[in-house]
């Protein structure tokens, strides 16, 4: 088992070593110039360079790739020369904590520094947990809506199979899971706010809190996480009903539940205690998956209905040819994709041994 976990840690470092550095050459051989983005394009060359060198872009791409890798890893080494002012440099990784120094070479521990934005100076760490807590409710209640409908939907096909129920389900289905979700989003905000707004009462744009018209400041709008919740969830939704009919189907068809059944128990008894609980294993490993997917995929949702999350600082940050904060934004759920599967894959390498020996 200790193996399993190892091997699945390896690949996954593998993964994200391969996403920074794809990542990195990506966005150095895009068009324009980071410094005259800050400073304007009446800017003068002497500024420009001026800016150019603090960012570090007047090395060579290779010096540059070696100081992003530094910036972002816990382990930060620094050389202390006489032209190389360490006090500066270790002021950016606040907190941090200086480990030992060997020769002219110091080690540091710090979180991951994923630089400053080009526009705001702020720090891309603060955006990102500024952001993040609004893509995590927005996923994790998509994420519900799809698990609770899918789930029972997925039952009630494959108690009436074949049945005219069935047969619109998987339709619904198929036509869910062949959606695109920019599409599925200004259609969902066209016809639930705008063509029965009427009688939805909801917006096409907001997010979590909303500003009172009386001057009363910020307040909780609970109904602007309706419409993006309901559009993103609607893919797994798909999904979910698919497994949960497939697996509801082979395991009704096993010999423990016509034991069940001779027995004399209750139909519901059957069903929900006895079946339902061994068709949900698939169902519970791709929920766990397709969550980290909501993640990247509540880019658009996010855009479409100005939602305040990490999707619309990716948006934005494109817009205003902000890299280290698209950068920054990228990794960040390339990094939660990558830990929630190999999270998964622990999980059910110890509740199946057959995937620890595959």
């Amino acid at each position: 088992m200790i193996y399993f976990i190892l091997k699945r840690l390896y690949y996954g470092l593998f993964v994200l070593f391969g996403v920074v550095t794809l990542v990195f050459v990506l966005f150095n051989i895009l068009p324009g110039d980071p410094a005259r983005m800050m400073l304007g394009q009446r800017a003068d060359m002497a500024s420009v360079e001026t800016i150019n060198k603090e960012l570090g872009r007047d090395k060579p791409l290779l010096r540059q790739y070696t100081d992003f890798l530094n910036d972002l890893s816990p382990l930060s080494f620094h050389w202390i020369t006489s032209d190389h002012d360490p006090v500066s440099v270790w002021g950016k990784y606040e907190p941090y904590q200086k480990l030992f120094t060997v020769g002219n070479t110091a080690v540091l521990l710090k979180p991951p520094y994923l630089r400053r934005s080009y526009q705001s100076q702020r720090k891309v760490n603060d955006i990102i947990v500024q952001a993040l807590p609004n893509t995590l409710l927005l996923a994790t209640v998509a994420m519900g809506f799809a698990i609770i409908l899918g789930v029972f939907i997925g039952v009630a096909t494959a108690l009436r199979k074949d049945s005219w129920f069935d047969h619109t389900a998987l339709i619904v289905s198929v036509l869910g899971m062949s959606l695109p979700s920019f599409f599925a989003a200004i259609l969902m905000a066209w016809l639930f706010a705008f063509v029965l707004a009427d009688y939805t009462g909801l917006s096409m744009f907001g997010s979590l809190y909303s500003v009172d018209d009386f001057g009363r400041g910020e307040y909780l709008d609970l109904k602007n996480l309706i419409l993006p919740a309901l559009t993103l969830g609607i893919r797994p939704l798909a999904i979910i009903i698919e497994l949960t009919r497939s697996s509801m189907l082979e395991v009704l068809s096993q010999d423990f539940i016509r034991t069940a059944r001779a027995k004399g128990l209750t139909k519901n008894r059957v069903i929900y205690r006895h079946a339902l609980r061994n068709a949900l294993n698939p169902v519970v490993t791709a929920a766990s998956g397709w969550f980290a997917s909501l993640m990247a995929g509540a880019v658009f949702v996010e855009y479409v209905f100005d939602w305040k999350g990490i999707g619309v600082v990716i948006v934005d940050g494109l817009e205003k040819y902000d890299f280290p904060v698209v950068m920054g934004a990228v990794l960040f759920i390339a990094v939660m994709l990558v830990i929630i599967n190999i999270f998964v894959d622990i999980i059910y390498g110890i509740l199946d041994p057959r995937v620890r020996l595959a």
